[in-house]
């Protein structure tokens, strides 16, 4: 889903995908105008997936009462896994 910004590709190193963002013989041969707007949409998946999972982890394992500044080693820990479960999850 997200392979061309987070290198989630099961390519192997050299094969982008035909009309992808990796670059490849397929975007060379694409408009201008057509590049643009893939990027587009590609930067608009990527801020929509990004916005769900800051909201679903924080929710998820952020204490609403703010007594220190910094993230506690519960509230890390429930991030860090919560943030590798989304892509999990969400990978093609």
């Amino acid at each position: 889903m997200f392979g061309g910004v987070f290198g989630g590709s099961q390519k192997p190193a050299g094969q982008a995908a035909p009309g992808g963002m990796g670059g490849g013989m397929g975007q060379a041969q694409m408009d201008p105008n057509a590049q643009l707007a893939a990027a587009e949409q590609e930067m608009e998946m990527v801020t929509d997936m990004f916005a769900r999972l800051g909201d679903l982890c924080y929710k998820k394992c952020l204490i609403q009462r703010y007594s220190d500044e910094e993230l506690t080693k519960a509230e890390s820990v429930c991030t860090d896994r919560c943030v590798a479960k989304y892509f999990q999850v969400n990978r093609d």
